[in-house]
């Protein structure tokens, strides 16, 4: 038992030695295996071996898009100081390329140690060149199209390490307060001008309505009374026709469709004598002399 020991232990190491060479690579990650401190291979995901004291995993790459968020600061074509915050989406390229020293992820591993430093920086030289250009109104209707235009730019470089950008972003604008300040007193200023300016349309408008409503009512009004005057004209006309061809004179006609008028009158203001005062002559013969006087004086008022 005693012979067999040193052959049990020696058997036990060597397992513990392959068990250690065993390792699991996780989907959407690649290991980097170096052997003797010098590029070996790359492992994909699944179950892999390697040599224990030769070769070791050198990093662990994450393919997974990463986001990383900055400040930067730019001046304005109008001398406005701004601070965008900018958010930028990447990833390790997939590119596996002719040979293993050509891929994505090895030029991500051994050619840059910095990312996201890499990227602040290319990010703020590019906005720094380009915010210049427009005034600070337009970098806020243009921020979209400034933000392609820049991650244009940085991905053509960031290529070259190894790294996808995938998007950039600006997703907020800020102003010194000073200029917010004024910004809102001008658009609150806005508004309240287009608000009376709402208001003022709705009185005009109001005001032709009714003058047009006025105006139709006059005109039916006028309407009504030229047409009750020519109904009065043609009912006394027919009257007087019907008097005449009952033998009665033209005078005594007149006369019988003044009484008559007269009557009315009189009716009419002992049913509502209350409301007002009127002084006639209890004489129908002094009220047809009255009308008379009236028609004259009328006449005399024509002729001068």
């Amino acid at each position: 038992m005693a012979v067999l020991f040193p052959f049990v232990f020696i058997a036990f190491v060597f397992l513990l030695l392959f068990l250690s060479g065993i390792f699991v690579v996780q989907q959407q990650q690649e290991y980097i295996i170096e052997r003797f401190g010098r590029f070996n291979r790359t492992a994909l995901p699944g179950l892999h071996v390697k040599i224990p004291f030769v070769e070791r995993i050198a990093s662990k790459v994450d393919l997974r898009t990463r986001q990383t968020a900055m400040q930067i600061d730019g001046k304005t074509k109008d001398n406005v100081t701004i601070t965008m915050t900018v958010a930028a989406q990447y990833h390790v390229n997939y590119d596996r390329g002719a040979d293993p020293t050509q891929s994505g992820v090895f030029r991500s591993y051994y050619m840059l140690a910095d990312p996201e430093d890499q990227m602040r920086a290319y990010i703020a030289d590019a906005l720094r060149s380009a915010i210049p250009n427009y005034d600070l109104d337009a970098v806020f209707d243009n921020k979209d199209s400034i933000a392609a235009d820049v991650n244009t730019t940085v991905a053509a470089r960031m290529v070259g390490y190894g790294y996808d950008l995938v998007s950039t972003l600006i997703t907020s604008i800020g102003l010194p307060a000073d200029v917010e300040a004024s910004m809102n007193k001008i658009n609150s200023a806005q508004r309240e001008k287009e608000a009376a300016q709402a208001l003022a349309d709705a009185d005009r408008i109001k005001v032709v309505v009714e003058a047009q409503a006025q105006a139709q009512a006059m005109e039916e009004s006028g309407r009504g009374i030229a047409a009750q005057r020519k109904a009065i004209a043609e009912g006394i006309a027919g009257s007087l026709d019907v008097i005449r061809e009952s033998g009665v004179s033209t005078t005594e006609a007149n006369q019988l469709f003044l009484f008559t008028q007269w009557a009315e009158m009189m009716g009419e203001f002992a049913k509502k004598g209350n409301s007002s005062t009127v002084v006639l002559p209890n004489d129908f013969n002094q009220t047809s002399s009255m009308f008379e006087q009236m028609l004259a004086a009328n006449k005399a008022d024509d002729n001068q």
